[in-house]
């Protein structure tokens, strides 16, 4: 009688594990009624506004999602007074020619730019990533990830990416003799030669040399 009840014990054992690890995965934020854009951030009047790339209508920028977006356009504004922004928001007031609002849920990255609105390669990119010291980037789409490093040629070679848990991931390959892999985790990252915000951290790793830098994700990934 006791061995039955052994046995039903470790019978119920995986349950119980299965029931554990699914009461600690977090529940992935609502994306329901959001829109994300890209535009120029201007500071007008004490209010910040968000022009979408190629658009004359402007929203004025509610941070209901807590990012510090204001701080952060402070911070990197300097003379130039606009910005590129890519973000996340609940849009509204969206009649031409009118000023609407975005209560603000997230931001993928900031930078001093004039240029970034007519990217050609944005909508097809799934994750940029870059670091100093040397310098070195990351392009990824879904045809592959190109590396490019200082002093040496491009890298260009396919990929597997692995999903950790709590939004990160990594990418890896092992191909022309070299052992590459970037790791990316969701956390705000300041890039430390231009002051840009990206809303992920990276870690390259070639062949068990390690540099670090920042992230965020392209046109074609949003997660």
């Amino acid at each position: 009688m006791r061995a039955a009840r052994t046995l039903a014990l470790f019978a119920l054992l995986p349950l119980f594990a299965a029931c554990q690890m699914f009461e600690s995965e977090p529940a992935k934020p609502s994306t329901a009624g959001l829109t994300r854009m890209q535009g120029e951030l201007t500071a007008v009047d004490g209010k910040l506004l968000f022009q979408p790339c190629n658009d004359q209508r402007n929203y004025v920028v509610n941070d209901t999602g807590g990012t510090s977006v204001l701080q952060e356009a402070a911070s990197l504004a300097g003379q130039q007074g606009k910005l590129f922004a890519d973000l996340r928001g609940k849009f509204s007031g969206v009649a031409s020619g009118t000023q609407g609002s975005v209560e603000l849920q997230q931001l993928y990255r900031v930078e001093r730019s004039t240029s970034a609105c007519n990217d050609p390669d944005f909508k097809r990119m799934i994750l940029r990533a870059n670091g100093h010291k040397p310098a070195w980037a990351m392009n990824v789409t879904a045809k592959g990830m190109v590396l490019e490093r200082e002093g040496q040629p491009p890298l260009a070679v396919p990929y597997v990416e692995e999903q950790i848990g709590d939004g990160r991931f990594n990418l890896m390959t092992e191909a022309n003799n070299q052992h590459v892999e970037l790791w990316v985790a969701p956390q705000r990252c300041v890039d430390s030669v231009s002051g840009s915000l990206q809303h992920m951290t990276a870690e390259l790793r070639v062949n068990g040399q390690v540099q670090r830098g920042c992230a965020a994700f392209g046109g074609s990934r949003d997660d």
